[in-house]
């Protein structure tokens, strides 16, 4: 056996960063070779940040970033770490004469690179594009042909990208014929509830599939809709946990690990140089051939998981992380919100303080005609448990402005017409103070709303960001009530009023009016709303799975009405299998409806 202390570099890069990325990769490297790591590994295009979208059609941009990459490993060199190999994921560029998959020669690829002394000693791509969910890969990139074997201190280090471990064959085929003794995966993998498991458990049967040693490196952090977790973990041969950092948190997982010696087992097969498996080329690369002298190894660090509600609670971290980022990486200082003592923006407020502290969280009250006396109370008692600055501002006068110019062109404004004025004046005030003080508007509707339509286009759907979009309004309660808890146990005041999570919703834009009078009880709806959007059900299929049959017409009714609202709703965090955004592609235009 030989030793191998491998770090994972669980960080945060921003798209089209290359010199913040390049930074962060420096930084990596030197914190791994100060704690005597032998191999370094970052995720998936870190480089470029990811995913980089139609910016890999741009052919300036992959020149970009291969020029980074090329001076990256000077740069590593330069700062005495040219002889620890750093593996990073980076945009290059197909290479040889004629098509690949209809793309010319020269398309960009999705590539990863092992920088050592001062050159990209070893380059590939990635073999498997997903082309499902909110992956189009298959549009940016060509895919790669090869699978680098890499020697490092003596050990087969195998290097694949992301969905060549999510699917059957190909590299994960190839790797267990080359006979490596340890498989690397390079991942830009985003959250979704409970992909922890699924990926634990992905990772443990490519292990024992490959007979090897497996480190996951993933990336963390927001980027536009999306947000990455981290997670990054490691599992011996038998598909054992070794090690796991912490999710939604940069950290640099460093682990000491004994694996096959190259060559040192004849009963271990190992594909020579060139061989071709599953239509990829093996390909061998000698770094460094001398194993390391044996040392202590320390203990591994397995980071334990959260308590049985740890769902709940991921979704909350995944939420405050998807915020922040998109705040600060986009550069805004602060952000606006209209707080109604509604428990939809008590907790995008709540979120909102989390991500980015109260003095950067602006509240407006926007009191109308038929506002309750307790939801101003609730939203004032709201600031001031969060502590963020709120003023008042009566909308009733502008509403009345408003009316009287209708009515003196002889258009009068009742019914809808004069209940989507109201969210109207509000949208058009928070945008007036965003522009004047430079604030982002956040905009407070969940998921259940926008599938339904059951909000106003340019009034309360207003905003830059959206943090609770993918929350069902089931999973808006849970969460704040899962928040409040946490608190609690931390011995600190719960930050959403128990009246805002209490009380029945209410748009209140006419008298005494609640959600109850449009739609159905919102645990029957999210049911319903969770099989059409998640799933792809049809009317007869959800009927037939026991929902109500003029419950489920009226909901394909409301969702498939709705689809011109959503196409113009400001992106917000991805936290389930399928959103509302760039998951879920219809037509506008369309008369089908079962």
């Amino acid at each position: 056996m030989a030793q191998l202390r491998i770090a994972l570099a669980q960080v945060d890069p921003t798209v089209g960063d290359l010199e913040g990325n390049g930074r962060l990769v420096v930084e990596s490297a030197r914190a791994a070779a100060d704690d005597g790591a032998h191999l370094v590994v970052l995720p998936e295009m870190m480089v470029t940040g990811y995913p980089v979208e139609d910016l890999a059609l741009r052919g300036s941009f992959v020149s970009a970033s291969i020029r980074a990459t090329r001076a990256l490993a000077a740069e590593l060199d330069r700062e005495g770490l040219g002889e620890l190999p750093v593996v990073v994921g980076f945009l290059s560029r197909g290479e040889g004469p004629g098509e690949r998959f209809g793309r010319p020669s020269g398309s960009p690829r999705n590539a990863v690179a092992v920088l050592h002394r001062g050159r990209m000693a070893v380059t590939s791509a990635k073999y498997h594009l997903p082309n499902y969910g909110v992956f189009d890969e298959f549009r940016n990139f060509v895919p790669g042909d090869t699978l680098p074997v890499v020697r490092v201190r003596g050990v087969d280090v195998a290097l694949v990208v992301c969905e060549d471990l999510w699917r059957d064959r190909g590299p994960v085929t190839a790797a267990r014929a080359a006979g490596v003794g340890l498989l690397v995966s390079l991942n830009g993998s985003p959250y979704e509830r409970h992909k922890d498991d699924t990926r634990l458990e992905l990772c443990r049967r490519r292990a024992r599939e490959v007979g090897a040693t497996l480190a996951y490196v993933n990336m963390v952090g927001g980027q536009d809709d999306l947000v990455f977790d981290g997670d990054s973990l490691v599992v011996d041969a038998e598909g054992e946990p070794v090690a796991r950092a912490p999710r939604f948190a940069e950290t640099l997982l460093v682990t000491d690990l004994d694996l096959p010696a190259a060559g040192a087992d004849p009963l271990r097969p190992e594909a020579p140089d060139g061989t071709v498996v599953d239509g990829l080329r093996i390909t061998r690369h000698l770094l460094s051939e001398d194993p390391v002298p044996a040392y202590e190894p320390r203990p591994a660090t397995v980071t334990p998981r959260p308590d049985p509600l740890s769902d709940i609670g991921d979704v909350y971290r995944a939420l405050v992380l998807g915020l922040r980022d998109y705040v600060t990486k986009n550069g805004f200082d602060s952000v606006i919100l209209g707080i109604s003592g509604g428990i939809d923006s008590a907790l995008t407020a709540a979120v909102a303080v989390d991500a980015l502290g109260p003095e950067r969280v602006h509240g407006v009250l926007l009191p109308g005609a038929y506002s309750s006396g307790h939801s101003i109370t609730d939203a004032e008692e709201l600031a001031h448990r969060q502590g963020f600055t709120a003023r008042t501002v009566a909308i009733a006068p502008v509403v009345e402005a408003f009316e009287a110019a209708a009515a003196s062109v002889d258009a009068p404004l009742g019914g809808l017409a004069a209940e989507n004025l109201q969210a109207r004046v509000r949208g058009t005030l928070l945008m007036a103070l965003s522009n004047q003080e430079g604030h982002l508007v956040l905009a407070t509707g969940n998921k259940s709303e926008a599938a339904t339509g059951y909000s106003t286009l340019y009034g309360d759907s207003a905003g830059g960001f959206a943090p609770i979009k993918d929350c069902w309004k089931t999973l808006v309660w849970e969460l704040a009530r899962w928040r409040n808890a946490e608190a609690g146990r931390l011995g600190r005041v719960p930050p959403i009023p128990e009246s805002s999570i209490t009380k029945p919703p209410s748009a209140e834009l006419r008298p005494d009016q609640l959600d109850a009078d449009s739609l159905p009880d919102y645990a029957v709806l999210d049911a319903v709303l969770d099989a059409y959007v998640g799933t792809d059900l049809g009317e007869a299929e959800l009927i037939l799975a026991g929902h109500d049959p003029a419950l489920v017409r009226k909901v394909i009714r409301l969702v498939d009405r709705a689809e011109y609202k959503r196409r113009q709703s400001a992106p917000g965090t991805k936290i389930s299998a399928r959103n509302l955004g760039r998951d879920r592609r219809l037509p506008i235009t369309v008369r089908w409806r079962v």
